[in-house]
């Protein structure tokens, strides 16, 4: 079999393929609370059985909504990074605790315990963790925690066989700092505390893909703490700068409802790769 050029996520095999094609929509997430509008957002990494680590994580954002795949944008380059520490680049794979883009302070709180958005992440947490290589599920947030152990609630004979390792969000310290009580340095420094704290356990039960390194975290981000989105996590033809660290994508508009329709996408200086050419006249 040839080498292939691009790597690509494949899609959905059973028994995944029946639940893309069974998801909720706003009778279940209403639309004050959640972006609907741009439509459900699944996961990203392996679903053949060959993961070893789950990431649960919160709900998609802007880069999200673009990719279509969870994970992609800030917050996806420091998961990846964090990966990269316990020598993962292939084995995992990630699903959110809401499937759609949360609209609002406090919406994802309300919604925490609503049993018909539970019952279909349930689904989805019993086919990646039921009978699979899955030894180690990482939950990033409260909300991600709480998602978890309430799956764990129905069923408890998992229990024994999974370790549950609970983080801070990754963009806890832009979140933290934007009430003005911290500084975005500060709640850096403690979200990378919480993830030193936790990298021993995590390396002492995971099964890397690679020998894993001693590197910790300092007390802010440093070059190698965050990592591109590997091309195989994406659809076909998703664009090299897709993967970029550069941000990419940005809710744009002035008003609140324009803000919420629109999303504008430019493509990262570096990665404008064309020739200039010089208008000769005309448009």
């Amino acid at each position: 079999m040839p080498l292939l050029k691009h790597a690509f996520c494949p899609g959905y095999p059973p028994p995944f393929d029946s639940l893309v094609a069974d998801y909720p929509g706003e009778d279940v997430y209403p639309q004050k609370d959640f972006r609907t509008e741009w439509g459900p957002i699944f996961h990203r990494g392996r679903l053949d059985g060959s993961a070893v680590v789950l990431v649960l994580g919160q709900d998609p954002a802007t880069h999200e909504s673009v990719s279509r795949r969870i994970l992609v944008g800030e917050a996806g380059q420091r998961v990846q990074g964090l990966l990269a520490k316990l020598g993962v680049a292939h084995s995992y794979t990630m699903v959110n605790t809401f499937l759609y883009s949360v609209y609002g302070q406090g919406g994802g709180s309300r919604h925490e315990h609503d049993e018909h958005i539970a019952d279909y992440r349930n689904r989805w947490l019993d086919a990646l963790l039921d009978g699979t290589r899955v030894t180690t599920v990482i939950t990033l947030g409260m909300l991600a925690a709480s998602a978890y152990q309430s799956w764990l609630g129905s069923r408890p004979q998992l229990a024994a066989g999974l370790q549950h390792t609970a983080l801070r969000h990754p963009t806890y310290p832009e979140s933290a700092s934007a009430s003005g009580q911290k500084t975005l340095a500060a709640a850096t420094e403690i979200l990378l505390s919480d993830w030193n704290a936790h990298l021993p356990e995590l390396r002492s039960h995971v099964q890397p893909d690679f020998p894993p390194t001693a590197t910790v975290y300092g007390n802010s981000w440093q070059e190698g703490d965050l990592a591109r989105i590997p091309q195989a996590d994406l659809p076909p033809g998703s664009p090299d700068w897709w993967f970029e660290l550069a941000a990419w994508a940005s809710r744009t508009g002035k008003d609140t409802q324009l803000k919420r329709a629109t999303i504008q996408v430019v493509v990262p200086t570096r990665a404008r790769t064309w020739p200039v050419l010089t208008p000769t006249g005309g448009s």
